[in-house]
């Protein structure tokens, strides 16, 4: 029988495997399955926190915008700071670490947080399933260090060729710490444009800050793949209604220029905190889970304040995963047991 080590060092001498590859000399650990791309952990001195990005399936269709790091033609260039995918919150403190990208005025600055990386704490790959840990520091525009962040990366493959990502991301506060009522955080997804809504009708979204930014509608370009999105929810709300609702899963689907269609799919755990999530799901490409904004999303519920005092640590468990073809609530349904179930 093989070691660990053993079957680590096999997979990667064959390209086999769900393998995990950091290459911190420039900033990214590189997710492949059976030599193919899946995802890259990243950390660029141009984002304010890291990212998964890009996101590809099974096929080799790519999930996730392209702009600002890859633009692609035809892409929406709003919300600078939408990248692949994330994990961060607007007002932490009064600090807005989503909101937070290279855009920002020089006069903003004090008020934004970043995440910074720290180091690589492990990577192992495997036959069907990869991990990666990292740790992290969220720091305020003033250079305070106000949490300490490992968060447990592990990547998947299904049977029928689905791909998955679980994370599993603990905060540890270092000095008290209240995560105000607000509708950007906490896990977000920007995608590709074939996965909006047909249906976005534009308009102006304000952040926590009060800057807004302009969405336009969606609009057929030549030459590139129509908006085809939809989404669903597990409590059967679908399309653009789904936003601010609630549900244990969300997912969305759509089929691009080629014909081919994805579901990508969002679980949230019964373990995390104001369980199940409120859905931050915009039909111009914004896929989101924060259980924080209680009262931005239902305003006949207390706003929540989320609070950490100094030493105290919270975990929230996610799955992020993506179908390379259409799925049924059912198969949702079956997903978010086997996820609450702690199985893979």
């Amino acid at each position: 029988m093989l070691t660990c080590l053993g079957v680590a060092t096999a997979l990667g001498a064959s390209g086999k495997g769900v393998k995990v590859t950091p290459d911190e000399a420039n900033r990214r650990v590189e997710i492949t399955i059976d030599g193919k791309p899946f995802t890259a952990y990243i950390w660029p001195t141009t984002l304010k926190k890291p990212v998964l990005f890009p996101i590809i399936d099974a096929d080799g269709v790519t999930i996730t915008r392209g702009w600002p790091l890859e633009p692609r033609p035809g892409e929406r260039t709003d919300h600078p700071h939408h990248d692949g995918l994330w994990f961060n919150y607007s007002n932490v403190d009064g600090i807005d670490f989503w909101n937070n990208s290279t855009a920002i005025p020089a006069a903003r600055a004090p008020k934004m947080g970043s995440i910074v990386f720290d180091r690589i704490v492990s990577a192992k790959s495997g036959a069907n399933r990869g991990e990666l840990v990292t740790d992290s520091t969220w720091v305020t525009g003033a250079g305070e260090n106000i949490l300490a962040e490992t968060t447990r990366y592990v990547f998947a493959r299904g049977a029928a060729g689905e791909r998955s990502i679980d994370l599993v991301v603990t905060l540890h506060a270092l000095d008290k710490v209240v995560f105000h009522d607000d509708k950007d955080g906490l896990l977000g997804l920007r995608v590709a444009r074939w996965l909006e809504s047909p249906e976005e009708k534009g308009g102006t979204f304000t952040d926590a800050n009060g800057v807004a930014t302009q969405v336009s509608a969606a609009a057929n370009i030549p030459g590139v793949a129509p908006p085809t999105g939809e989404y669903l929810t597990s409590e059967g709300v679908k399309g653009e209604a789904a936003w601010s609702t609630r549900g244990r899963w969300c997912a969305l689907i759509g089929h691009n220029g080629d014909g081919h269609t994805d579901t990508i799919a969002i679980f949230d755990h019964p373990g995390n905190p104001n369980y199940p999530t409120f859905w931050h799901a915009r039909g111009y490409g914004l896929f989101a889970a924060n259980p924080l904004g209680q009262h931005m999303f239902d305003p006949k519920l207390p706003a929540l304040d989320f609070t950490l005092e100094k030493g105290q640590s919270v975990t929230f468990r996610y799955r992020v995963a993506i179908y390379p073809r259409a799925v049924t609530a059912e198969e949702l349904n079956h997903e978010a047991d086997a996820f609450a179930a702690g199985k893979s």
